[in-house]
């Protein structure tokens, strides 16, 4: 009778473990509670030190009426969810035209799950829920730790890209230096971040949602063991832009600490005026069946077609080479986005904290015209010639060199500390073809630790990785912000 009672009294005990374990979420420091839910991330299946949260909602599902809307902030929210799983990424299209970003180099492109990269489709792991981000942690963070946070925004010329990217997974660089925290970020692109819409007030979406992002992270990264007043913005190519249009855009409440700028920056000239094309929209209108004069009822038409036969259309347009162009990108409008940066630069227009500006030696390399020959498999001069190297050396310094000199200039004419660097590694196991050399994006799997993802790195290389690590992790973990004075966020 005695040893019943033994054995009912651990049961009643393993019960009590069981509840407060539901409760509490303590289970290995796994969930975190945030403002606007209780999330269960997972143990990184590489790194056993690193722990990572894979879909956070940061703001309404921009779909149904608010299809091309500013993002809604979440309400607050005690509900439980399991962040097992990466997020889709928003709304886009697998081109059919050949390109080295979907052969040769396709893991800086979006997780596909099968899908050929070439589908010229819809990608089947995109979808318009899709505001959502990732955070990557120290095992042994837990709130109130106060570590530096660097928020990514992927790149991907404002029509790709996403947090589920190969190359851009952060969990290698977390594991070794266990002393901060990345977060990545999906965004809206192309004709979905930026319309440009006659019926609509907002029309570069995109950058407002990289702002909301970071006002969720601000909020809610103490939960994580981040330090609000410790942010870097973080964003690679067109990732890049939109993080310095916000520099300038909330010069006065900028919610960072500094900005790491990877191969872009805003002290550039955008579309404005006739060069916008605001007609692009109502072009693709006209040939879903939407077509109508009054902007109001031409939007709200829109708003009921599938986002897939959209993507499709405007897709497939661009596949055929069809001139002129559809282009959907970030386009002047006074608010977000200004006609001289130069100038509101040198006014002051820009947040007042430090900044790591960079660029690659052959950027353009990668953005030419491509002639893959017969076989694109086979990196040979033969099959595969190089670009116009002169044509590459004039890219790669009007639209990166001269962009981040702007900046530094500008930077400059306020004492902020400003650092830049170039890279020009090439490496056979990220570089398919000699002649790219140290192409756009070639820096980013260094970074992020991912170098090695198919195999063939070298002890040179990972010295090199990690001493450009090294680097940009004392860019992060020096950086130090300061409150906003308006919003009223709250960490």
């Amino acid at each position: 009778m005695r040893f019943n009672k033994i054995l009912y009294g651990l049961f009643l005990a393993a019960i009590a473990r069981v509840c407060a374990y539901q409760d509490t979420g303590d289970d290995d420091g796994l969930t975190v509670t945030t403002n606007t839910g209780k999330y269960t991330g997972l143990q990184s299946t590489e790194y056993s030190d690193v722990r990572e949260f894979r879909s956070i909602p940061y703001a309404e599902a921009p779909v149904g009426d608010l299809r091309w809307q500013p993002p809604v902030a979440l309400r607050p929210s005690t509900k439980h969810h399991y962040s097992h799983r990466f997020p889709p990424s928003c709304p886009q299209y697998l081109t059919s035209t050949l390109t080295l970003w979907n052969t040769n180099i396709s893991d800086f492109s979006i997780a596909t799950a099968g899908e050929s990269h070439r589908a010229g489709q819809f990608a089947q792991t995109s979808s318009e829920d899709c505001l959502k981000l990732a955070v990557w942690i120290p095992r042994n963070a837990s709130r109130g730790a106060g570590l530096p946070v660097a928020l990514f925004v992927p790149g991907g010329s404002f029509v790709t890209g996403g947090v589920e990217v190969p190359y851009q997974n952060p969990a290698a660089f977390v594991n070794r230096t266990q002393k901060h925290i990345v977060v990545t970020m999906n965004w809206r692109v192309n004709l979905f971040g930026f319309p440009n819409a006659a019926g609509l007030e907002d029309r570069n979406l995109g950058i407002l949602d990289v702002r909301m992002a970071l006002e969720w992270v601000y909020a809610n990264i103490d939960a994580f063991g981040g330090d609000p007043r410790r942010i870097v913005l973080w964003g690679q190519s067109a990732g890049a832009v939109a993080a310095d249009v916000l520099d300038f855009a909330y010069d006065d409440e900028p919610l960072v600490a500094g900005f790491f700028l990877q191969s872009g920056g805003a002290v550039r000239e955008f579309a404005r005026g006739d060069d916008a094309l605001p007609t692009n929209f109502s072009f693709v209108a006209r040939h879903v069946g939407c077509g109508d004069d009054d902007p109001a009822a031409e939007l709200d038409c829109m708003r009921q077609v599938p986002a897939a036969l959209l993507s499709n259309f405007v897709g497939a347009y661009g596949d055929d080479k069809t001139r002129p162009a559809l282009r959907f990108r970030p386009t002047v409008d006074g608010r977000l986005i200004f006609g001289n940066y130069t100038a509101r630069g040198l006014a002051g227009g820009l947040a007042r904290v430090p900044a790591l500006l960079s660029t690659t030696a052959n950027e353009q390399a990668s953005l030419s015209k491509w002639n893959p020959g017969v076989n694109v498999s086979q990196p040979n001069h033969q099959h595969n010639p190089p670009p116009n190297q002169t044509q590459v050396n004039e890219g790669t310094l009007s639209d990166f060199v001269c962009v981040a000199r702007a900046a530094a200039v500008v930077r400059a004419a306020h004492n902020l500390t400003t650092y830049r660097y170039q890279w020009a590694g090439n490496y056979t196991n990220l570089t398919p073809y000699p002649w790219l050399g140290a192409y756009h994006a070639s820096d980013v799997p260094m970074v992020f630790g991912t170098y090695d993802l198919r195999g063939g790195a070298t002890a040179g290389q990972r010295r090199a990785a990690e001493a450009l690590q090294d680097y940009v992790f004392a860019f992060i973990e020096e950086s130090e912000g300061r409150h906003p004075t308006a919003s009223g966020l709250a960490a």
